[in-house]
């Protein structure tokens, strides 16, 4: 299984953003705007584990983060992945006392102590992939529109997500949720 631990976005922050998205994209050929559901901030990935070491991957990644307090997140930039020839565009988050980060760390720990999961070297990067650059296409111009979605929210469910890769993009089903504290 093709497993990945996020930070779900409540419903009025994901509106929010796909409002944004729709009129930023507006006209735009070039990008694969993401499904709604796909909206969301990747703590962990896993990559592919044995069916078999779900339970122990649900464990492992919840006994991690059950006790610590939501992420206050909020939209500060919009930036190209990579920034010359992007790939992706995503909404950059700023982390309110570092909150998602030290969930982040601590989900990873988990998961490294259980031998699930080898962290990533580079820093952890809060933020949402809001649309794909198309295949085919050499250079994608930037995303601009007039004004950033503004409100800061509060992600408080923690998903370990199951992959299902295909030509028209990924689909992600959820497997086990955690409420986050206050």
């Amino acid at each position: 299984m093709r497993l990945f631990l996020a930070l779900d976005l409540p419903e009025s922050a994901r509106a929010e953003l796909l409002t944004w998205r729709q009129n930023a994209l507006e006209g735009r050929d070039d990008l694969r705007p993401l499904a709604p559901e796909a909206l969301h901030v990747t703590l962990v990935f896993l990559g592919y584990l044995p069916e078999k070491k779900l339970e122990q991957t649900v464990a492992a990644a919840f006994e991690g983060v059950q006790d610590l307090p939501a992420p206050r997140l909020a939209v500060q930039d919009v930036r190209p992945v990579p920034p010359r020839e992007p790939r992706l565009f995503a909404f950059d988050l700023s982390d309110e006392e570092a909150r998602a980060t030290t969930l982040q760390a601590a989900a990873s720990e988990a998961l490294a102590a259980a031998r699930l999961y080898r962290p990533e070297k580079r820093p952890f990067w809060p933020h949402v992939t809001f649309a794909r650059v198309k295949r085919g296409v050499r250079r994608a111009p930037p995303v601009q529109a007039d004004e950033l979605p503004g409100n800061p929210f509060t992600a408080g469910q923690v998903t370990l997500y199951r992959s299902h890769l295909s030509p028209r993009g990924a689909r992600y089903e959820p497997l086990e949720r955690v409420m986050l504290g206050p």
